[in-house]
């Protein structure tokens, strides 16, 4: 069994055919999936869709970018939100300074509150970093010496090495993209080869960075199947031995998460 533990299925990308969608993902062999929450505003949306079908969970949280649509965030809000049962992380959240869509306060303060809500939930968080190296791991620092350790993701990870060592440290865990298959991404490459073997999980972060051969078209759960062979090959572990070990590392973090019986 295959997780893509980064979905969008709640978009418009996917409003005229999310069912068939869904359909080719199972058929691929994708026994669950995480639909994420970028914007506090698509709460109900991404519930809608996770509550539609079975082992479909959801987030809740703020993108970086959208920073800006709740500036004055407050992690009781977010504790409030997470009580839903198929909500099983917190974000996606993090700095994202390459567009500069929300400020670095207000990304500052969202970031802040999303840690205080993953401690106080016992939920993982879920960091989205581009560009914020720095920032990222002394906000990161000081919430661990301030209040302790705490679950979290770098998902999506294409940031440098050194905060990529100290996150493996911390026992965070990680997760790669089609990124890996594109043909340049030596570096996202070497980064995966030195995740830690048991704490990295696949995404498609569908409708986006559809990996080779469907690059240039929209994103899918099924395509996760080729993320799965792409970190294979990196790895050096076959397809199931890969398969295997990601979908363990999905529900080693997101504990709320039910695995399916059929991979029991």
């Amino acid at each position: 069994m295959l997780v893509d533990s980064h979905v969008n299925l709640h978009g418009e990308k996917f409003a005229n055919d999310c069912d068939a969608v869904v359909a080719r993902a199972i058929e691929a062999d994708v026994g669950s999936m995480l639909n994420i929450c970028c914007k506090i505003s698509d709460y109900n949306d991404v519930i809608a869709i996770a509550d539609r079908y079975p082992n479909m969970w959801a987030s809740v949280g703020t993108h970086p970018h959208d920073a800006k649509e709740n500036p004055n965030i407050t992690a009781d809000q977010l504790i409030a939100l997470a009580q839903h049962p198929k909500v099983i992380g917190i974000g996606e959240t993090g700095y994202d300074f390459h567009y500069g869509y929300s400020s670095e306060e207000e990304q500052i303060h969202n970031f802040k509150a999303h840690i205080i809500a993953a401690r106080e939930t016992g939920l993982p968080l879920i960091i989205h970093t581009r560009e914020a190296d720095e920032l990222m791991m002394g906000t990161l620092k000081d919430a661990i010496k301030e209040e302790g350790p705490f679950a979290a993701e770098l998902h999506c990870y294409t940031s440098g090495a050194a905060l990529a060592e100290w996150g493996a440290d911390q026992g965070f865990y990680f997760s790669v993209s089609g990124i890996l298959t594109f043909k340049n991404a030596h570096e996202v490459r070497a980064l995966a080869k030195a995740m830690p073997d048991e704490r990295i999980m696949l995404e498609t972060d569908c409708p986006y960075l559809a990996p080779v051969p469907h690059r240039g078209r929209r994103n899918e759960p099924a395509y996760v199947s080729e993320v799965c062979q792409a970190l294979a090959d990196v790895k050096g572990w076959s397809f199931d031995e890969t398969a295997q070990k990601t979908t363990d590392a999905f529900f080693d973090l997101f504990t709320k998460a039910t695995r399916p019986e059929t991979d029991a």
